[in-house]
């Protein structure tokens, strides 16, 4: 390799283009020292340096003496990143490459506690960033990195701090569920199981308070994994009401959430009840709220009804929120009794208030007065409202012939063709329902063909018509 190709590009070279390896290299084994390996050139040395006492403050290295043929420290030494398992360095090339050449960079280490620099890669290698893997948590080092060519190695660049390998830390953050971003509700008696995931690295600190104060571990228990922690209630009483905060706390970083826990039952029924009016088909009644809620606001009163005789519950009003109200449509002659349950989410209460007076429903004396009645005369002369129409007809098939007459009392009906009454003859059948008149002519040929006519007649008068039927012979040829 010559000078001018280093110069241009030193962190370039055959090895580096071949593999993306060559640019992050693997850390050898912890205190493994490797010498560079005899290709035919001498061996490369180590930058001489006596054992510093900690990685803080190492011993002073001794100067190299000047010479053209050594290059130069490399330059701007930097810590490009720490992991819980690597370390990322980068450097750029020295001011001076020697008059040889430049080979590469040695990269070395020095451990908390040992006494000596320890190469992390064997032989030089022309990179100028290099990664250090599978280190262990708690490591603390030095590192350094040295230019080297055929005649040595130059003096080093010291990082300006010691690297501690400590475990990533990844702040809390807590994820509330969904139903649980709300007033999260339960009955008396029923069990509460909340898992309330969380995330943090390493492994957080969680703890939980009831309105400010240390969970009773008698009636709560509570276990936390590496991802959530569950708070679990056997059986709810409404003492476990309230606020219940978590916290998840690393180090300095800490995350909070509160939920809120509402734990309810049945309300107890109306205080007391009376009877206030009664007047026509009328009661009204009025209570007062009843003394236990449930612990949660009521959704209204329902109130019902009972008749003496029978003595069954019938509901006239439901979740009513007034205290007062009135009970119509009752029956005269009954007496009633009157109940009011509370409602609320649990439902209606066990129990309910009855009023101690029957409501007496009396009759009023109210004597009737009929109107005097006009009877119509419906009687009525026949009218045809629909007549008859004139029909062509083919011999052979039956037709038939409509007509509508209105009259009162019903009156009789009389066919007739050409002026001449058919009743009683085979080939006609007369109808006559709802006012609606027929007259079927069966299998009718030309001879039945003439001027046809419908009269009604009843005590009020008559009337009649007619209608011309014509029946046509097909045509033969």
């Amino acid at each position: 390799m010559t000078e001018k190709n280093t110069s241009e590009d030193p962190a370039c070279s055959p090895e580096e283009t071949t593999s993306e390896s060559a640019k992050v290299p693997t850390a050898e084994p912890p205190g493994e020292v490797a010498a560079s390996e005899s290709t035919g050139e001498e061996q490369v040395p180590k930058p001489q340096a006596p054992a510093p006492q900690t990685p803080a403050a190492p011993a002073a290295t001794k100067p190299v003496p000047p010479s053209e043929d050594v290059p130069s420290a490399p330059l701007l030494l930097t810590l490009e990143d720490v992991s819980s398992s690597s370390v990322t360095v980068s450097w750029e090339p020295p001011e001076r490459l020697g008059r040889l050449g430049l080979q590469g960079y040695v990269l070395e280490l020095f451990r908390e506690g040992a006494s000596e620099w320890v190469p992390v890669n064997a032989r030089p290698m022309m990179v100028t960033q290099q990664t250090m893997r599978n280190l262990a948590l708690g490591d603390k080092f030095l590192l350094r990195v040295s230019a080297v060519s055929s005649a040595g190695a130059g003096l080093p660049a010291v990082l300006d701090q010691p690297i501690h390998i400590r475990e990533n830390i990844e702040a809390p953050k807590i994820r509330v569920p969904r139903h649980l971003r709300q007033t999260y509700i339960r009955q008396v008696g029923e069990a509460v199981n909340l898992q309330i995931p969380f995330q943090g690295k390493p492994k957080p600190q969680a703890t939980w308070t009831h309105n400010g104060h240390a969970l009773d571990s008698q009636r709560v228990s509570v276990r936390t994994g590496d991802q959530d922690s569950i708070l679990f209630i056997r059986s709810a009483q409404r003492s476990d009401s309230g606020h219940y905060e978590l916290t998840v706390r690393l180090e300095d970083l800490e995350a909070k959430a509160t939920i809120d826990i509402l734990v309810i039952e049945k309300p107890g029924p109306p205080s007391s009840i009376r009877l206030l009016d009664v007047w026509g088909c009328n009661a009204a009644l009025q209570w007062t709220p009843p003394q236990d809620t449930g612990n949660t606001e009521l959704l209204g009163y329902t109130v019902q009804k009972a008749d003496k005789k029978t003595g069954q519950w019938f509901t006239v009003l439901e979740r009513y929120h007034p205290t007062t109200c009135t009970v119509s449509d009752l029956i005269i002659g009954n007496s009633y009794s009157f109940r009011v349950f509370s409602e609320n989410l649990c439902g209606l209460s066990t129990s309910a208030t009855v009023t101690k007076e029957l409501a007496h429903i009396q009759k009023a004396d109210i004597a009737a007065k009929p109107k005097g009645f006009i009877e119509r005369d419906f009687s009525e002369a026949p009218s045809f409202t629909q007549p008859l129409a004139d029909h062509t007809s083919t011999p052979g098939y039956s037709t038939q012939l409509f007509c509508s007459v209105r009259a009162s009392p019903k009156p009789k009906i009389i066919w007739m063709k050409n002026k001449m009454e058919i009743q009683g003859n085979p080939k006609y059948r007369a109808l006559s329902e709802q006012g609606i008149c027929t007259l079927e002519i069966r299998k009718p040929s030309p001879f039945d063909s003439g001027v046809y006519t419908c009269k009604a007649i009843n005590v009020l008068g008559e009337a009649s018509v007619d209608c011309r039927l014509e029946v046509k012979a097909s045509a033969t040829h």
